[in-house]
Protein backbone atom coordinates (compact mmCIF):
# COMPACT_ATOMS: atom_id res chain seq x y z
CA UNK A 1 0.00 0.00 0.00
CA UNK A 2 1.40 3.50 -1.28
CA UNK A 3 1.79 6.45 1.03
CA UNK A 4 -1.39 7.58 -0.65
CA UNK A 5 -3.28 4.65 -0.36
CA UNK A 6 -2.96 4.84 3.25
CA UNK A 7 -3.37 8.42 3.64
CA UNK A 8 -6.99 8.41 1.89
CA UNK A 9 -8.01 4.99 3.56
CA UNK A 10 -7.44 6.76 7.02
CA UNK A 11 -9.26 9.88 5.95
CA UNK A 12 -12.61 10.67 6.77
CA UNK A 13 -14.63 10.92 3.73
CA UNK A 14 -16.68 14.45 3.28
CA UNK A 15 -19.70 13.67 1.75
CA UNK A 16 -22.09 16.24 -0.09
CA UNK A 17 -25.78 15.02 -0.87
CA UNK A 18 -27.41 16.55 -3.52
CA UNK A 19 -30.76 15.77 -4.02
CA UNK A 20 -33.12 16.65 -6.87
CA UNK A 21 -36.25 14.80 -8.94
CA UNK A 22 -33.79 11.93 -10.61
CA UNK A 23 -35.03 8.25 -10.08
CA UNK A 24 -31.41 6.46 -9.41
CA UNK A 25 -28.79 7.33 -6.84
CA UNK A 26 -24.95 8.23 -8.28
CA UNK A 27 -21.77 9.08 -6.65
CA UNK A 28 -19.24 11.41 -8.26
CA UNK A 29 -15.71 11.88 -7.31
CA UNK A 30 -14.02 15.23 -8.55
CA UNK A 31 -10.90 17.17 -6.92
CA UNK A 32 -10.75 15.19 -3.76
CA UNK A 33 -14.75 15.91 -2.90
CA UNK A 34 -17.43 13.11 -2.55
CA UNK A 35 -20.92 13.62 -4.10
CA UNK A 36 -23.87 11.48 -3.86
CA UNK A 37 -26.77 12.47 -5.94
CA UNK A 38 -30.10 11.05 -4.92
CA UNK A 39 -33.73 11.34 -5.43
CA UNK A 40 -35.93 13.22 -3.32
CA UNK A 41 -37.45 10.56 -1.79
CA UNK A 42 -34.48 8.43 -0.47
CA UNK A 43 -34.58 8.11 3.41
CA UNK A 44 -31.07 8.90 4.97
CA UNK A 45 -30.43 5.74 5.55
CA UNK A 46 -30.25 4.16 2.28
CA UNK A 47 -27.86 7.19 1.26
CA UNK A 48 -25.52 5.63 3.86
CA UNK A 49 -25.85 2.10 2.87
CA UNK A 50 -25.13 3.04 -1.07
CA UNK A 51 -22.02 4.93 0.10
CA UNK A 52 -20.84 1.96 2.41
CA UNK A 53 -21.79 -0.40 -0.63
CA UNK A 54 -19.18 2.03 -2.56
CA UNK A 55 -16.69 2.80 -0.08
CA UNK A 56 -13.71 0.83 -1.88
CA UNK A 57 -14.84 2.62 -5.86
CA UNK A 58 -14.98 5.89 -3.66
CA UNK A 59 -11.30 5.38 -2.21
CA UNK A 60 -10.05 3.71 -5.38
CA UNK A 61 -10.93 6.85 -7.23
CA UNK A 62 -9.24 9.40 -4.64
CA UNK A 63 -6.21 7.71 -4.64
CA UNK A 64 -6.16 7.66 -8.58
CA UNK A 65 -6.94 11.21 -9.10
CA UNK A 66 -4.31 12.19 -6.29
CA UNK A 67 -2.10 9.62 -8.10
CA UNK A 68 -3.01 11.75 -11.47
CA UNK A 69 -2.12 15.36 -9.76
CA UNK A 70 0.87 13.95 -8.42
CA UNK A 71 2.40 13.25 -11.75
CA UNK A 72 0.68 15.90 -13.62
CA UNK A 73 2.27 17.63 -16.62
CA UNK A 74 2.56 21.11 -16.11
CA UNK A 75 -0.94 23.32 -18.08
CA UNK A 76 -0.59 24.12 -22.03
CA UNK A 77 0.19 27.48 -22.90
CA UNK A 78 -2.38 29.23 -24.48
CA UNK A 79 0.10 29.06 -28.03
CA UNK A 80 0.41 25.44 -27.35
CA UNK A 81 -3.28 25.02 -26.70
CA UNK A 82 -3.78 26.85 -30.36
CA UNK A 83 -1.01 24.62 -32.72
CA UNK A 84 -2.85 21.93 -31.25
CA UNK A 85 -6.21 22.92 -32.47
CA UNK A 86 -4.76 23.93 -35.37
CA UNK A 87 -3.12 20.51 -36.06
CA UNK A 88 -6.73 18.84 -35.33
CA UNK A 89 -8.80 20.53 -37.64
CA UNK A 90 -5.85 19.32 -40.18
CA UNK A 91 -5.95 15.75 -39.34
CA UNK A 92 -9.27 14.81 -37.64
CA UNK A 93 -11.98 15.69 -40.03
CA UNK A 94 -9.59 12.96 -42.89
CA UNK A 95 -10.18 10.64 -39.92
CA UNK A 96 -14.23 11.34 -40.12
CA UNK A 97 -14.15 11.22 -43.78
CA UNK A 98 -12.32 7.95 -43.80
CA UNK A 99 -14.29 5.57 -41.23
CA UNK A 100 -17.46 7.37 -42.29
CA UNK A 101 -17.93 5.73 -45.76
CA UNK A 102 -17.09 2.31 -43.33
CA UNK A 103 -19.76 3.16 -40.75
CA UNK A 104 -22.49 3.72 -43.88
CA UNK A 105 -23.10 7.56 -42.30
CA UNK A 106 -23.46 10.88 -42.99
CA UNK A 107 -22.44 13.55 -40.83
CA UNK A 108 -22.99 17.24 -40.53
CA UNK A 109 -20.11 20.10 -39.13
CA UNK A 110 -17.23 19.45 -37.17
CA UNK A 111 -16.34 21.58 -34.52
CA UNK A 112 -13.03 21.20 -32.49
CA UNK A 113 -13.23 22.52 -29.28
CA UNK A 114 -10.78 23.27 -26.12
CA UNK A 115 -13.12 20.61 -23.75
CA UNK A 116 -12.25 19.81 -19.91
CA UNK A 117 -14.60 16.78 -19.99
CA UNK A 118 -15.61 15.40 -23.25
CA UNK A 119 -13.38 13.76 -25.80
CA UNK A 120 -16.22 13.91 -28.51
CA UNK A 121 -19.72 14.37 -28.89
CA UNK A 122 -22.48 14.05 -31.77
CA UNK A 123 -25.59 15.29 -32.73
CA UNK A 124 -28.95 14.40 -33.05
CA UNK A 125 -28.60 16.16 -36.13
CA UNK A 126 -25.14 14.82 -36.90
CA UNK A 127 -23.01 17.73 -35.75
CA UNK A 128 -19.49 16.19 -34.55
CA UNK A 129 -17.23 17.70 -31.96
CA UNK A 130 -14.05 16.66 -31.07
CA UNK A 131 -11.53 18.10 -28.56
CA UNK A 132 -8.23 18.95 -29.85
CA UNK A 133 -5.96 17.76 -26.63
CA UNK A 134 -7.04 14.04 -28.89
CA UNK A 135 -4.21 15.03 -30.57
CA UNK A 136 -1.58 14.03 -27.58
CA UNK A 137 -2.74 10.73 -27.49
CA UNK A 138 -1.81 7.95 -30.06
CA UNK A 139 -3.50 7.93 -33.74
CA UNK A 140 -5.63 4.91 -32.41
CA UNK A 141 -7.50 6.52 -29.96
CA UNK A 142 -8.28 9.47 -31.88
CA UNK A 143 -9.74 6.76 -34.60
CA UNK A 144 -11.23 5.38 -31.61
CA UNK A 145 -13.27 8.57 -30.51
CA UNK A 146 -14.03 9.22 -34.29
CA UNK A 147 -15.61 5.93 -34.93
CA UNK A 148 -17.16 6.38 -31.38
CA UNK A 149 -18.65 9.35 -32.37
CA UNK A 150 -19.44 8.02 -36.05
CA UNK A 151 -21.52 4.69 -34.75
CA UNK A 152 -23.82 7.56 -32.71
CA UNK A 153 -25.35 8.38 -36.49
CA UNK A 154 -26.55 4.83 -36.56
CA UNK A 155 -27.67 4.28 -32.56
CA UNK A 156 -27.54 7.75 -30.34
CA UNK A 157 -27.05 5.46 -27.19
CA UNK A 158 -24.73 3.00 -25.78
CA UNK A 159 -26.27 -0.38 -26.15
CA UNK A 160 -25.28 -3.50 -27.37
CA UNK A 161 -26.19 -2.76 -30.92
CA UNK A 162 -24.02 0.61 -30.89
CA UNK A 163 -20.65 -1.01 -29.57
CA UNK A 164 -21.25 -4.10 -31.93
CA UNK A 165 -20.94 -1.30 -34.87
CA UNK A 166 -18.25 0.19 -33.09
CA UNK A 167 -16.40 -3.03 -32.90
CA UNK A 168 -17.54 -4.04 -36.35
CA UNK A 169 -15.35 -1.01 -38.27
CA UNK A 170 -12.28 -0.79 -35.44
CA UNK A 171 -11.90 -4.17 -33.36
CA UNK A 172 -9.34 -2.77 -31.31
CA UNK A 173 -11.75 -0.17 -29.17
CA UNK A 174 -11.73 -1.52 -25.65
CA UNK A 175 -7.90 -1.60 -26.10
CA UNK A 176 -7.74 2.01 -27.05
CA UNK A 177 -10.82 3.44 -25.08
CA UNK A 178 -8.99 1.59 -22.11
CA UNK A 179 -5.82 3.69 -22.46
CA UNK A 180 -7.98 7.07 -23.04
CA UNK A 181 -9.42 5.73 -19.38
CA UNK A 182 -6.05 5.28 -18.00
CA UNK A 183 -4.34 8.77 -19.36
CA UNK A 184 -7.07 10.84 -20.14
CA UNK A 185 -7.76 12.22 -17.22
CA UNK A 186 -4.00 13.29 -17.00
CA UNK A 187 -4.36 15.08 -20.47
CA UNK A 188 -7.56 17.14 -19.69
CA UNK A 189 -5.77 18.14 -16.56
CA UNK A 190 -3.38 20.23 -18.68
CA UNK A 191 -6.51 22.45 -19.96
CA UNK A 192 -5.04 25.82 -18.63
CA UNK A 193 -9.05 26.26 -18.56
Amino acid sequence: MTSTQEEIRQRTLQVTIRRSKRRTMSIKVKDGRVVVHAPYYVPDEEIRGFLEKNTGWIRTQLVRQSEIKKNALPPLTKEELHELADRAVQVIPERVKYYAPLIGVTYGRITIRNQRTRWGSCSAKGNLNFNCLLMLTPPQVLDSVVVHELCHRKEMNHSERFYAEVLRVFPEYYKWNGWLKEHGAALMQRNPG
